[in-house]
C-alpha cells in the first residue's frame, strides 16, 4: 500500500507539473485516507511564490463546494492533509475521477491560485451482500443446467478496487456464472451442474464469496440455502424425542439456545420443513423463546427469571410443505442456570423509632429478616451492621434468616442524641450483591444529669451604700439534659445571720440565676456574707446542685473622722490653761480622732488649719500631739487659738475640726474651768465599791492639799508626783466581733484603741494638773462600747464626776 501511495504521488505530480503550463490550473493527485498532516506539495514551490510571502500575505485556501480537508503551513509553504479524506463521501457516484476544487488566496496584492485535487481510490471497502442469507428451493427433478439468479454485491470502490469476481464454496451440484452489465457490474447466476438427489443431499448449503480487484484483495460473503424438493411420502423425523439444553438467565435476547433440525426423507416441496409450538406450549414460553419457522433455531427473546420459572418446556412441530403436510414433534427442556442476579432482601420488623437512654442493656431495638431468590451460593446471606464497634448495638441470630438487634452497651444521650443504624446484607455470589437499609433511633432523655455551676465557689465584691436592688451577678448552671429535665430554678439556701434570714438580705431571679442585694450593706455593721444557692431542675425526680456565694462587701469613705479628745460640747470651743513658763516641748493637747472606716478610709492625720502664731506651737501630724515650739515672751498674747483639722486619707477625704483655746496663767494654780461630768454607774458591783472607797479617799488627801494650798497662796508649789493607779480596762466590742482587727489598723495613726485612748486622755489631763472625765461625742453607729470608772487622781479643784458611757446606737 505505501509503495501505491508513493507512486500514485509520483504520478500525480508529474501530471500535475505538464498540466500547468496549459490550464493555468495547479493539479494533485492523492490517495485517499491520508493521515492528518500529510504533506501533499510544496505551494511555494510550485507557485514560484517565497515562503516568506505567504506569512506576509496571509495565504489562506478556500476550498469550493467542500469540506475544508487541507491546510497551508505558512511557514514552509507546504499543503497539508487536515482531516482524513474519503473519496466515497465525497463523490458518491461511481465515477471514474474525483476531484477536489480549491483557491489559494494571497493578499497585497490579492492574487488566486486554481488548484484541484484529485482524490484517488483505494481498496478500502470490502463488498457487501445486500442479503447475508439467500434461500433457494430446487426440486429434485430440476434437470441439470437450470440457473437461479442469485443476489449480486456491492462494492463502494471504483475500478479496479470494485468487484472482479464471484466464487462458490466447494459443491458438485452447482455452481456460479459471472454476467457482466453494460455499466460494468458484475452478476452472478447459481448454475445446477447435477441431478439432486434429496434423499442423499436434502438441503445444500453454499456460501457465495463476492471478491473484488483491489492489492490486496477484499471480499464478502453470503449464506446460500437450497432445499432439495421432494414428493411428500415421509414424515419428518426429530433426532431425539426429548431435548435437554441450558440457558443462563438474563440471556440477551437473541441468545441461541437450540437449533432444530428435523429430517425428512421426501423430495421438493414435501421435504421443506416448517417448525412451530404446539399448543402444549405455553403462551409464557412462546413469550420468552422465538422459534425460527424455517431453519428450527430456537433464540431468547424476553427476559428469563431463574427465580420465577428454572425450566422450560417447548412442544415443538416439523412440518413439510407437502399438499398433504406430515408433521414431526418433539419435547425441548430448557433448565434456566441461575445467576446472582438478585439483590439480597433486608427487610426491619417491629423497629423501635425511640428508646430511654436508661434502656437496659439487650433490650430489643427491631427484628430483621434476610433473604435472597437465588440459589445455591448466590442465595447465601450475611447480616452485618456498620460501624459496629462505634454502635453500642449488636445483632444475633435468632432463627434461619432471622436476627435481633439489641442494645449492647448503655445509652447516654448527652453523649449521642440519636443514632443512624445501617444494617448491610451481602450474599455469597460471584461477584457478590449487597443491600443496605438505614433508620434513625433517637435516645429520649431521662433526668440524670444534676445542673452544674461553672465554679463551685463565687466571690463577689459589692461597695457599701449600694442601691437596693442592685444586680450584683448572674449565677448560670448548666444541665445537659432536655426539655423539663434542663429547665433550672434557683434558691437560697436559707441560712440566717445575727437573726436575719438570707432572704431578707439578697433575692435571686428563680429564672436566670440573677442574685440581687435586697438592702444596702454597711461595712462597718457586716463585712461579708456566706451562703448557698441552690440549682434545681424540673425533671422527676429532679435533681439540684449547690454553689457557695460569698459576698464582701468593700469599705467606702463614708464616715467623717471623729474627735473624741479634747473633748468638747457640740460647736463649743475647747479651753486649755498652760503656765507661761512653759518649756520647748511641752504638751499643750493632744487630739485624738477614731473614723469607722477602714485601712486608708479610717488613716487619720491632724493639720494646723488655723493658728495666731506658727512659731509657737507645733502638732504632730499622726499622733495629734500639739507641743509648744518654744517658750513664751512677754509678747506673747496670753490667749491663743488654734483650729487643728483631723482628715483620713479616703477619696475624698473627710474631715472634722476642733478649736482649741490656750491661755497662758502665770503659775500653776490657776486650771482650767472644765464641764464636769459626774459618772453615774449603770451597775453598783463591789468593785464599784472599791472604787467609790478609793476616791473618797483620794479627794480626802485633795482637800488637805487645797487647804495647803491657800495657806501658802503666793508660794508656787510644786507638783507632786502622782502615784497613779493602772487605768482601768476599757472595752470596745463590734457587733461583729472583728474591732481587732479594726483596732490594729487605726492604731497605727490614731491611737484609738480603748485602752491607749482612755490612757492618753488620762496623761493628757494629768500633765495639766486637772483629773476631769469627760464625755466623748460618738458618731452614732460607730459600733463600740466604750465605759470608764472614775479613779481619785492627785489634786483636783473639782471631786464631781459621772460615770462616761459610749455604747452602740442600735
Amino acid at each position: 500500500m505505501a509503495l501505491l501511495r508513493s507512486g500514485l504521488l509520483i504520478a500525480a505530480f508529474t501530471v500535475s507539473a505538464l498540466w500547468a503550463p496549459a490550464l493555468s490550473i495547479t493539479r494533485y493527485s492523492i490517495p485517499e485516507e491520508m493521515e492528518e498532516g500529510s504533506f501533499v506539495a510544496n505551494l511555494a514551490t510550485d507557485l514560484g511564490l517565497d515562503v516568506r510571502s505567504m506569512v506576509q500575505r496571509k495565504a489562506k485556501l478556500d476550498v469550493i463546494h467542500s469540506k475544508n480537508y487541507l491546510d497551508i503551513n505558512k511557514e514552509s509553504g507546504e499543503l497539508v492533509i487536515r482531516e482524513k479524506i474519503d473519496r466515497e463521501s465525497i463523490c458518491m457516484t461511481k465515477t471514474a475521477s474525483c476531484f477536489l476544487k480549491m483557491d489559494v488566496i494571497l493578499e497585497n496584492p490579492i492574487r488566486i491560485f486554481n488548484i484541484e485535487l484529485e482524490i484517488m481510490d483505494i481498496n478500502d471497502n470490502a463488498p457487501v451482500f445486500r442479503r447475508k442469507t439467500i434461500y433457494l428451493d430446487v426440486s429434485e427433478a430440476t434437470p441439470p443446467g437450470e440457473r437461479f439468479s442469485l443476489t449480486n454485491a456491492v462494492d463502494a470502490d471504483v475500478g479496479a478496487n470494485t468487484i472482479k469476481t464471484y466464487y462458490l464454496s466447494e459443491s458438485k451440484y452447482f455452481s456460479v456464472d459471472i454476467q457482466t452489465g453494460s455499466d460494468g457490474s458484475k452478476y452472478v447466476d447459481l448454475v445446477l451442474n447435477g441431478d439432486l438427489d434429496r434423499e442423499t443431499d436434502a438441503v445444500h448449503h453454499l456460501i457465495l464469496t463476492a471478491a473484488d480487484g483491489g492489492v490486496p484483495p477484499r471480499s464478502g460473503t453470503a449464506s446460500i440455502i437450497i432445499n432439495v424438493l421432494d414428493i411428500n411420502d415421509n414424515a419428518p423425523q426429530f433426532s431425539r424425542d426429548v431435548f435437554q439444553v441450558t440457558v443462563a438467565e438474563n440471556s440477551g435476547a437473541g441468545t441461541v439456545v437450540l437449533t432444530l433440525n428435523a429430517t425428512d426423507l421426501d423430495q421438493g416441496t414435501n421435504a421443506e420443513l416448517l417448525y412451530s409450538y404446539t399448543l402444549y406450549t405455553s403462551e409464557k414460553t412462546q413469550e420468552l423463546f422465538s422459534l425460527d419457522r424455517h431453519s428450527g433455531e430456537i433464540k431468547v427473546k424476553g427476559a428469563i427469571d431463574f427465580e420465577e420459572t428454572p425450566t422450560f418446556e417447548m412442544h415443538i412441530q416439523a412440518r413439510d410443505q407437502g399438499s398433504t403436510p406430515l408433521l414431526g414433534n418433539c419435547k425441548v427442556t430448557v433448565s434456566v442456570t441461575d445467576l446472582n442476579d438478585n439483590y439480597p432482601e433486608l427487610t426491619v420488623k417491629s423497629l423501635k423509632s425511640a428508646v430511654a437512654e436508661n434502656t437496659p442493656v439487650g433490650t430489643l431495638i427491631a427484628v430483621v429478616s434476610v433473604g435472597d431468590r437465588d440459589s445455591g451460593d448466590n442465595g447465601e446471606v450475611e447480616l452485618a451492621l456498620s460501624q459496629r464497634e462505634m454502635l453500642p448495638f449488636a445483632l444475633n441470630r435468632s432463627s434461619e434468616g432471622y436476627f435481633k438487634l439489641l442494645v449492647s452497651r448503655p445509652l447516654d444521650r448527652e453523649v449521642e442524641s440519636k443514632y443512624e443504624i445501617t444494617l448491610k446484607v451481602r450474599d455469597k455470589g460471584t461477584p457478590p450483591l449487597t443491600e443496605s437499609e438505614t433508620f434513625t433511633l433517637e435516645i429520649h432523655d431521662i433526668n440524670d444529669n444534676a445542673p452544674a455551676f461553672p465554679q463551685s465557689f463565687y466571690t463577689i465584691h459589692v461597695m457599701e451604700n449600694n442601691l437596693p436592688g442592685a444586680l450584683l451577678t448572674s449565677l448560670s448552671a448548666l444541665d445537659p439534659d432536655l426539655n423539663e429535665n434542663q429547665y433550672l430554678v434557683y434558691f437560697i439556701v436559707e441560712k440566717e445571720i445575727a437573726n436575719t434570714s438570707m432572704s431578707m438580705l439578697f433575692s435571686i431571679n428563680p429564672e436566670n440565676g440573677d442574685l440581687y442585694a435586697l438592702k444596702t450593706f454597711d461595712f462597718e455593721r457586716e463585712r461579708e456574707y456566706l451562703f448557698h444557692i441552690e440549682a434545681r431542675d424540673s425533671g422527676v425526680p429532679p435533681l439540684s446542685t449547690n454553689v457557695t456565694v460569698h459576698i464582701i462587701v468593700m469599705d467606702q469613705n463614708d464616715n467623717t473622722p471623729v474627735i473624741v479628745s479634747p473633748w468638747r460640747a457640740q460647736g463649743s470651743v475647747v479651753e486649755q490653761v498652760i503656765p507661761r513658763s512653759t518649756d520647748k516641748g511641752h504638751l499643750v493637747a493632744k487630739v485624738i480622732a477614731i473614723d469607722a472606716d477602714s485601712e486608708q478610709n479610717g488613716r487619720v492625720t491632724y493639720q494646723l488649719l488655723q493658728i495666731s502664731d506658727a512659731s509657737l506651737f507645733s502638732l504632730d501630724q499622726y499622733n495629734g500631739e500639739i507641743r509648744t515650739a518654744r517658750m513664751f515672751s512677754y509678747r506673747d498674747p496670753r490667749h491663743q487659738r488654734l483650729v487643728v483639722v483631723a482628715k483620713d486619707n479616703g477619696n475624698p477625704a473627710l474631715s472634722t475640726t476642733v478649736t482649741i483655746k490656750i491661755s497662758t496663767v502665770e503659775h500653776s494654780t490657776a486650771f482650767s474651768e472644765t464641764t464636769e461630768l459626774p459618772l453615774e454607774y449603770d451597775v453598783f458591783t463591789d468593785l464599784n465599791l472599791y472604787l467609790v472607797v478609793g476616791l473618797g479617799a483620794v479627794s480626802f488627801l485633795l482637800l488637805i492639799t487645797i487647804l495647803v494650798i491657800i495657806v501658802l497662796k503666793c508660794q508656787k508649789p510644786k507638783p507632786k508626783a502622782l502615784k497613779i493607779p493602772p487605768p482601768n480596762r476599757n472595752s470596745v466590742i463590734s457587733r461583729n466581733s472583728m474591732i481587732s482587727q479594726r483596732s490594729s489598723t487605726i492604731a497605727d495613726s490614731t491611737l484609738i484603741s480603748s485602752d491607749a485612748y482612755w490612757y492618753s486622755l488620762f496623761l493628757a489631763e494629768t500633765r495639766k494638773g486637772k483629773v476631769v472625765v469627760r464625755q466623748p461625742i460618738i458618731p452614732k453607729g460607730a459600733g463600740y462600747f466604750v465605759s470608764s470608772i472614775p479613779r481619785s487622781i492627785g489634786p483636783s479643784e473639782t471631786t464631781e464626776s459621772r460615770a462616761s458611757t459610749l455604747e452602740y446606737s442600735k
